[in-house]
């Protein structure tokens, strides 16, 4: 096999995760020709475990890491955790010959407003975790910055990915999904994409020559969806509340630094797409 048809190797991190999951899953649907996906989990028998702080696995030469971890709100959640994670999946790249890490960011860093939000928009976090993901973002460019070798960092800041945020939970009840109805009559818009998007973009990303990926990038499907015509997809029943004061109407991503190297369709946004792989998995509906 020559070097041009040897698999790109990848690694990912956090392979047992909300986002590692959908990931694995969406991979185990539709293998990429080409790209050989290593999972990690931080403790799994009979499957590749590490965690930080141990050696290195044994894993020979990788080409990229996909550093899907990371720590999410919760009551005893510490969220700095997001930035050591970070550092380790760069020095664990470092260790393997990865030539780019790929992090998990978030919306949650922009302030949200009635207009698309684009990766030069300054960042002005609203909570906690939006504060911790971009406390991570910097450090990640100070360790660009001072270090100059070593795998690049691509910061992937990433809308609502169907299937692992807090609407698709209300959807797998069975009571009807409450939504803030707003003054003109409509519900909230957010960006969202679905998990087979995600893999493709991801596995785009950390294809794509290393002079075309960018240090920051939006990822999400091209355009903001309804959250009320994803509910009517998955065939729930909204119940509607007056939107309380300091409600967002919208929190869309800009995409076209996304869709220059990893282009979606525009229909990646139909609630219909969104929810297909959620409603197929075993836990959905």
């Amino acid at each position: 096999m020559s070097k041009a048809d040897t698999p790109r190797r990848m690694v990912l991190l956090g392979a047992s995760g909300k986002l590692g999951t959908l990931l694995r899953e969406a991979w185990q649907a539709k293998p990429t020709e080409g790209v050989e996906l290593i999972p990690v989990y931080r403790s799994r028998d009979g499957a590749e475990s590490w965690q930080p702080g141990e050696d290195e696995p044994e894993l020979g030469k990788v080409d990229a890491i996909l550093a899907m971890w990371g720590v999410t709100p919760g009551p005893d959640a510490n969220l700095s955790e997001n930035t050591r994670l970070a550092l380790e999946a760069e020095r664990l790249g470092s260790a393997l010959g990865a030539d780019r890490v790929l992090h998990c960011s978030s919306a949650a860093v922009y302030k949200p407003g009635s207009e698309p939000l684009s990766e030069d928009t300054q960042p002005n976090p609203q909570n906690a975790y939006g504060h911790a993901k971009l406390d991570m973002e910097t450090t990640l460019l100070d360790w660009q910055t001072q270090h100059g070798t070593g795998p690049k960092p691509c910061i992937m800041r990433i809308g609502n990915v169907g299937g692992a945020e807090s609407l698709f939970a209300a959807m797998s009840g069975r009571a009807p999904v409450t939504l803030d109805r707003f003054p003109e009559g409509q519900g909230p818009r957010r960006s969202y994409i679905a998990p087979e998007d995600l893999l493709h973009v991801v596995l785009g990303l950390a294809t794509c020559a290393l002079k075309q990926l960018p240090t920051i990038v939006n990822v999400a499907a091209p355009r903001a969806t309804s959250m009320q015509e994803i509910v009517q997809a998955a065939g729930k029943d909204v119940a509607w509340r007056t939107a309380p004061e300091g409600a967002n109407a919208l929190v869309e991503l800009d995409t076209a630094r996304l869709q220059k190297i990893v282009p979606l369709p525009q229909s990646a946004a139909d609630p219909e797409r969104l929810v297909q792989f959620w409603a197929n998995r075993s836990d959905g509906a």
